[in-house]
């Protein structure tokens, strides 16, 4: 059984879907209607491309591995646009890598998650994911609360702090909203949405009960990630890694 039939309908309801976000984002004046169609356009090249790559990975240890880095690498150069131009993206790298290894290692190392490609990619793709989200809200707020409010870091600074403490005491409050995301969706499983982990259980046999409790190590394991990586985002920001917007301690 499968939450979606596949046929030449489906083709063309993704199309027609796609369109009509793009309309939605011009004629709204949203200013992301020719994004909609390109990022509609990637996703379908990508997955096939990630779908053959994966099928050829799962046999071959060391190619899940790269394949797994090459991931890494993605998420990084990604969370750094969405922060900053130029070199300081490179420090994106700190939060998601820090944020997803240790979690990683935990549920692999406490035999939660098998060794096995199958499942170590998708389980390190979702940490991964949860982190470069968390990792650009987190540095694009925190950078944001810096440059418009500098006069406040200043003002901190002639009351005695140093340049890392009163970048924090500006910036932390707003780039720590970027947890709520990830909060609302554990707080609202299974009331308001049915996670695609519990979801894709089910579907391919799993009982209601072993599904929930993958989902909720999932849910689990990315807040974790994702509260290391704002945490480290939130300090890299404060001493001026991404701009220079915060001050020298």
């Amino acid at each position: 059984m499968s939450v979606i039939v596949l046929s030449p309908a489906t083709a063309a309801a993704v199309v027609l879907l796609a369109l009509a976000g793009a309309a939605v984002a011009l004629l709204g004046r949203l200013g992301h209607g020719r994004a909609v169609l390109s990022a509609c356009l990637r996703a379908a090249v990508q997955l096939g491309a990630v779908s053959l790559v994966i099928l050829w990975a799962v046999d071959r240890p060391l190619a899940a591995g790269a394949f797994v880095l090459v991931m890494y690498g993605v998420a990084s150069v990604t969370a750094g646009r969405r922060i900053t131009g130029g070199a300081a993206a490179r420090w994106a790298a700190v939060p998601v890598g820090a944020g997803s290894l240790p979690v990683f290692l935990v549920l692999v190392g406490t035999g939660t998650v098998p060794t096995a490609a199958i499942t170590l990619i998708p389980v390190a793709g979702i940490l991964l994911g949860g982190c470069l989200t968390a990792t650009a809200l987190a540095g694009r707020r925190a950078v944001d609360e810096l440059v418009q409010r500098r006069g406040e870091v200043e003002a901190a600074l002639a009351l005695g702090f140093s340049g890392r403490e009163a970048a924090l005491e500006i910036c932390r409050p707003a780039a720590a909203q970027a947890l709520v995301p990830a909060l609302d969706q554990t707080r609202t499983v299974g009331l308001v949405t049915l996670p695609g982990a519990f979801v894709g259980m089910l579907l391919g046999g799993a009982d209601p009960l072993h599904a929930g409790v993958v989902q909720l190590v999932v849910l689990v394991a990315l807040l974790a990630a994702e509260a290391v990586a704002v945490l480290i985002t939130v300090e890299l920001a404060a001493r001026g890694r991404f701009s220079g917007a915060g001050l020298p301690s």
